[in-house]
């Protein structure tokens, strides 16, 4: 019991070390991490329409 005891003692301290980010950063990162994933989507999207259309073409 005293192992399992000193691993959440020890777990929380590590968890108040940690540098977590404001909400101005976490609305930052949310905002740049779904406007990648949308220009991702667009771009696979042109190059499978293109590839496409290009084998209908050899079709």
């Amino acid at each position: 019991m005293n192992k399992i005891e000193n691993y959440i003692k020890s777990a929380i301290n590590e968890m108040k070390k940690v540098a977590w980010p404001t909400k101005k950063e976490t609305y930052n990162y949310t905002v740049l991490v779904i406007s990648i994933s949308v220009i991702v989507a667009f771009f696979l999207g042109a190059l499978d329409f293109v590839f496409s259309w290009l084998l209908g073409i050899f079709i």
